[in-house]
């Protein structure tokens, strides 16, 4: 009986980044962000990638974006390297992997409506579509994040920000994504617009079988969505897992230490890792 390959993998992937020395004439430096880093996410299934700021996380999803290059490892998609510099196959491939940045308002173009920017996409990764087809797939679009098609016609300056990264959302999946890189996608919002945008992520990913690969500081929101979780520090893979696992029973002192900061409500019970 043949096993499944995983819709994409990242395997032993590390990437050194140069900086500037403190003074005019000190040395550049290095500094390691990812080191023999190895994920894996199935079809339809949803990864969360956690850590404090600075562990590697959204160097980790620029890498599977092939936005950031690699001294060493490899991506696979459906188990096929992927060549980042094969400008045909990527082509391709930025129709099946799409991404969802942190800022609702910086990832919009001002000088676009709604609706411009998600057809913009729609042409860019579908190619030529015709116009009265385009604009039936610009409102589902809408309506699949829970926009009315008015929106279609706002400008960014004219939404809120839960608003706007439901646009970017939408733009995103237009063209019926198989992957969703979602770059701390949820952090820039109100705690209670998050909790918004976290379920619908599900129910996108629930009814399009979408993976999602959810980079997030926040355990309690990777918690509630993702099924498997992998935990960095430092640009190191300390843990991953299921999420029952991790959660319920973490190994590693890094990850204790982790879900041990995570605040609780009052009279929620204790849990001594």
């Amino acid at each position: 009986m043949s096993v499944a390959l995983p819709l994409l993998q990242v395997e032993r992937a590390s990437v050194r980044y140069t900086l500037r020395g403190a003074g005019l004439l000190a040395p550049a430096r290095s500094l390691d962000a990812l080191s023999d880093v190895s994920i894996a996410i199935r079809e339809g299934g949803r990864l969360g990638v956690v850590g404090e700021s600075g562990s590697g996380k959204s160097t980790l999803a620029r890498v599977v974006l092939g936005l950031v290059r690699m001294q060493s490892g490899r991506v696979a998609w459906e188990g096929r390297t992927v060549d980042y510099d094969d400008a045909p196959a990527m082509r391709s491939l930025r129709r099946e992997m799409q991404v969802v940045f942190q800022d609702p308002f910086g990832s919009l173009d001002p000088r676009m409506t709604a609706g411009q920017a998600v057809g913009e996409a729609l042409q860019a990764l579908a190619g030529p579509v015709a116009s009265v087809a385009a604009q039936d797939r610009i409102r589902a679009a809408l309506s699949d994040v829970g926009l009315a098609s008015a929106f279609a016609n706002r400008y960014p300056h004219e939404m809120s920000g839960g608003q706007c990264q439901r646009v970017a959302i939408a733009r995103a999946i237009v063209a019926r994504p198989r992957l969703l890189v979602c770059d701390e996608a949820v952090s820039a919002l109100d705690v209670s617009v998050q909790a918004q945008i976290v379920n619908l992520l599900h129910e996108l990913s629930e009814r399009y079988q979408m993976s999602l690969l959810f980079i997030s500081h926040n355990l309690a929101v990777v918690r509630h969505l993702c099924d498997d979780v992998a935990v960095l520090c430092r640009g190191r893979l300390v843990e991953q897992g299921s999420r029952d696992a991790i959660f319920g029973d973490p190994q590693a002192q890094y990850t204790r230490d982790l879900l041990a900061a995570v605040p609780r409500l009052p009279g929620a019970p204790v849990r001594n890792y």
